[in-house]
């Protein structure tokens, strides 16, 4: 009886070593993500699986390779071409919401863009006044009511040299068809009496049928000339306004615009307003230039309506391209209708050889480096506005596109200069460069005044 105590201690203590092995196992097992699940037994002796362990796979089971994520398995440039895809759509989207509330106003938008062309033109005599001593008002006024007195004068003056000379024209017209019928009868191509009978017959029948619509027409014409007036008044009353609060007007836009952006845009506005004035100028000088000397050479060749030919080649001037194009073959073809083929080949090479100076000589000594664009951007900017706005959106398209690359070349050299301005304050400012160095400690003095932070530094200057 005296050794049971011992044996007893003996089995306890031999639970209690097992009880341990067993916590421990359960903790490895625990740890491995082994739990509720099973496993071979540990010794490997019978090979038996035990409930909660899980058996290796076997040897001879082929290796799954992990799926990628989704994100790295889309290609790098797929990704970009997406990320640039969906900006671009949503970019596309706001233009068209722009467009559409463009054409609900074009009649307005139109007339300030044609007021803002116009103020371009007339400001700096404006400027002019006012460094001589006038009042900005008085300027203002005396500017306007002369450039529109000019303007108005020019316009009664064509009418006036249409309406006078439109016997002569019509009567030659005349008679230049009956030489054009004779030519055809004698040509070679070997046209009868009869055929050219039944051109005009069938000519007079077309515009028999067409009653209807060329009434419509006129009736649209009155509408139009209405929509004209109308945008021609919006477009005084804003060219006055503009000459005279001009600076205000530019001051109150700057307010529209976040303070992050409003440096760039403000130093961008003034270049963009002397590239406008300098197009304005340029196309004014190069227009008067070519209508001079082209109404010269008709008037010396005896073609009628040689002044209101001149003007409408001035007019036609602010459409590039197009406008040179279209006021020379009508010059031309009035001189074949009026005064024959010899005449009508002397207007064409003296219109070409204007144009030909204009595009080498003019332009690129009156307009030079402040509005230079691309002949590709012309046309293309040219016909967009003519297939949006008509002929008011082919005059204003070619100004609005050498504005917008000045003011796109000015932002981007902003942004550069503000980026590399930048750079060297972050790196001043970063904790690497502001962090103290270790140093041996020192030993203890008196503590100073502490330095006033607010204080500037020496050879500062406070911003106002």
């Amino acid at each position: 009886m005296s050794k049971l105590p011992d044996w007893l201690e003996r089995v306890g203590s031999e639970l209690t070593h097992l009880g341990e092995k067993l916590e421990e196992r359960r903790s490895a097992e625990e740890a491995d993500g082994g739990a509720g699940a099973t496993t071979p037994h540990p010794d490997g002796a019978d090979g038996h699986a035990v409930p909660g362990q899980v058996p290796p796979p076997p040897d001879y089971a082929p290796a799954v390779a992990a799926r990628p994520d989704p994100v790295a398995a889309v290609p790098w440039g797929m990704r970009v071409a997406a990320e640039a895809g969906w900006r671009l759509l949503v970019l596309a989207g706001a233009l068209w919401v722009l467009m559409r509330a463009i054409s609900a106003i074009q009649l307005v938008v139109l007339a300030f863009v044609g007021a803002l062309l116009v103020t371009a033109l007339l400001q700096p005599t404006v400027a002019r006044l006012r460094r001589a001593g006038l009042p900005r008002g008085l300027a203002t006024a005396l500017t306007a009511i002369l450039g529109f007195v000019i303007m108005g004068l020019v316009g009664w003056f064509v009418v006036w040299q249409v309406m006078e000379n439109l016997d002569t024209v019509s009567s030659r017209v005349q008679e230049g068809i009956q030489e054009l019928r004779r030519w055809l009868l004698h040509s070679p191509f070997h046209v009868t009496d009869k055929q050219i009978n039944e051109i005009a017959k069938n000519l007079s029948d077309t515009v028999g049928t067409n009653t209807n619509e060329i009434t419509s027409a006129g009736l649209q014409g009155v509408t139009v000339m209405v929509e004209f007036l109308t945008g021609m008044l919006l477009a005084m009353f804003s060219t006055l306004f503009l000459l005279y609060d001009g600076a205000r007007i530019w001051q109150w836009t700057l307010k529209l615009v976040p303070a992050q952006a409003r440096p760039g845009v403000s130093g961008a506005g003034p270049r963009a307003w002397r590239t406008l004035t300098a197009y304005v100028r340029g196309t004014v000088i190069v227009a008067l230039i070519d209508a001079i000397f082209i109404g010269l050479g008709l008037f010396f060749l005896d073609v009628p309506l040689a002044v209101p030919l001149a003007v409408f080649i001035f007019l036609f001037a602010f459409i590039p391209l197009v406008g040179a194009v279209m006021s020379g073959a009508l010059a031309v073809v009035v001189a074949l209708v009026t005064q024959g083929p010899f005449t009508a080949l002397m207007v064409l090479i003296l219109v070409l050889a204007v144009q030909q100076i204009e595009g080498h000589v003019l332009q690129p000594f009156i307009l030079g480096r402040a509005v230079r664009v691309h002949p590709l951007a012309v046309v293309l900017s040219v016909a967009a506005g003519g297939m949006i706005a008509g002929i008011g959106g082919a005059v204003v398209a070619v100004p609005l596109v050498a504005v917008t690359n000045t003011v796109v070349g000015y932002l981007r050299a902003y942004s550069m200069e503000s980026a590399m301005r930048a750079a060297p304050r972050q790196q001043e400012e970063s904790p690497a460069a502001t962090a103290p160095a270790p140093r041996e400690p020192e030993p203890a003095a008196e503590p100073e005044p502490a330095a006033d932070v607010t204080a500037p530094a020496p050879g500062t200057e406070l911003p106002e």
